[in-house]
Parts: C-alpha cells; sequence; structure tokens
C-alpha cells in the first residue's frame, strides 16, 4: 500500500508503512498526532522532492528526525517564546509547535526554497508559528526574533559558533538548547571556553526522551548570562589566573634561591 501526498506541490508514493507513527507518537503528540503525521507526509514527499530530506530518511522521519525534535519540549517552559535557527525543514521547531501549542515559535531560516516550504506547511494546517527569512546574526532578524526566552537549533554549526549566533537572540537567563547527538559532551568539553567568551554560563548536557524514543536525544543547555555577571566572572576569573601566575612565580623563586643556597 502507498500514500500519495498531494499538498506542498508533492506526488511522490511512499511505502504507507514508512509513514506509519510509533506508538510512542500519540503520548509526545497526543490529539494533535494527525499534524505530525501530516508533517512527516509532507516530508517524506515534497521535502524530498524540494532537497530538504534526503530519500534515505524517509524510513526514519519519525524517531530520528520528527520524535527526536519533538522531545525537546521536556526542557521548555509553559508559554516561552522560542527562535528555531536554520531551521531548515522545520527541525526542531515544527515537532515542537505541534506538540506544544502553548509556545510561540519563530522559524528562522536564510533559504527561500526552505522558507516557502516551511510557510506552505504551517498554512496548510493551520499552525501559529511565524517565519523569518534570513540568518540569525542578521540585524533585521534579531530586530524581529531578539528577547527570546529560549534558541534551538539542530545541526546549524560547531558549538562556539552557534553560541554567537544563539546568545543575542536571548533575552537575560534565556537558554540555548543546541541538539547535537552523542558527541554532546565531547563538543561541550572542547568548546567550553568559546560559549564563555561569548557570554554564556551553566553550560550542561541533558538527555531527553529517555523511554519515548530508540536514541535519547542530546542537548547541549547553556544560559545568556547578564553583562554584568559576565564582567564578574571574567574579573574573577582574571583574579584567579593572576594569583596562579604570582604563586608560580614565587615558587620560581624559592626554588632558585634555594639552589643558590647550595
Amino acid at each position: 500500500m502507498f500514500h500519495v501526498e498531494r499538498d506542498l506541490g508533492g506526488t511522490t508514493a511512499v511505502p504507507a508503512e514508512e509513514l506509519e507513527p510509533p506508538a510512542s507518537a500519540a503520548t509526545v503528540f497526543g490529539d494533535r498526532l494527525d499534524f505530525a503525521q501530516r508533517y512527516c507526509a509532507a516530508l517524506a514527499t515534497a521535502g524530498v522532492e524540494r532537497g530538504l530530506i534526503g530519500p534515505r530518511e524517509v524510513p526514519r522521519l519519525w524517531d530520528r528526525h520528527i520524535l527526536n525534535c519533538a522531545v525537546l519540549g521536556e526542557l521548555i517552559a509553559e508559554g516561552a517564546s522560542v527562535v528555531d535557527i536554520g531551521s531548515g525543514a522545520g527541525l526542531p521547531g515544527i515537532p515542537l509547535a505541534i506538540a506544544r501549542p502553548d509556545l510561540r515559535i519563530t522559524l528562522v531560516e536564510p533559504l527561500l526554497r526552505r522558507t516557502i516550504f516551511l510557510s506552505e506547511f504551517i498554512e496548510s494546517v493551520g499552525l501559529d508559528v511565524t517565519v523569518v527569512r534570513g540568518r540569525a546574526e542578521q540585524s533585521g532578524v534579531m530586530k524581529e526574533a531578539g528577547g527570546a526566552d529560549v534558541v534551538t537549533s539542530r545541526a546549524v554549526a560547531p558549538l562556539g559558533k552557534l553560541a554567537q549566533w544563539s546568545l543575542p537572540l536571548l533575552r537575560d537567563h534565556g537558554h540555548m538548547l543546541a541538539l547535537k547527538g552523542a558527541s554532546a559532551a565531547e563538543e561541550l568539553e572542547r568548546d567550553g571556553d568559546a560559549l564563555v567568551r561569548a557570554g554564556a554560563g551553566n553550560a550542561v548536557v541533558l538527555a531527553c526522551g529517555v523511554g519515548l524514543v530508540s536514541t535519547p536525544t542530546m542537548v547541549i543547555s547553556a544560559e545568556r548570562l547578564p553583562r554584568a555577571e559576565r564582567t564578574s566572572r571574567r574579573r574573577t576569573e582574571r583574579a584567579g589566573a593572576k594569583e596562579a601566575s604570582s604563586g608560580a612565580m614565587e615558587r620560581g623563586r624559592t626554588k632558585r634561591a634555594a639552589r643558590k643556597a647550595e
């Protein structure tokens, strides 16, 4: 049996079993599961035809993409404003919007063919989601989408660069949530200093969807610190470094004096 999706300009036949949602999808999406199924069908047809999703991803759209993104909602407070940067085919923003209609979501994407797909799908199902065409670092995007409670991203850039794009869109104490996969802990260790320089603090790796998805979603969460707090931390770090340097110099002088005495 095949499913033929004609919305969004798609006419591709996809085996129905490839689009069948797992049992956990009903838990995640509740009475909005139909919206999620329509999104899956759109990705499997028009999304593939327009180059937003690779054809090999179709059999794993639910676990690897849709549910993997929707469970991010576990980390987001009720009624929060969320900006999804580099949204691409709408991941994670659209699954979040379907699973959490209380959220105020803005999708930021620079490529026209992607924003057209996003706008067409959002209109077709009646989601209350805003699409902004542009790059996160552009002044127009910051003016339209800035001051968010949460900025999300998935497979957009290395953590250091991602922080430079995400943090300016956040309010003070807002959170950057970056979906990073199995290498999240290693990336945080590698780029932790870059996060601090960008103005972030309290960075941790969190797991979402435990017991709901076959592989839990690994997320790096970091908080945008107010400027005064960043300055205070830097002063403390510089003072600590200066004290450590002075201590090392003093130990060196002691050793030299001891050698002369011998």
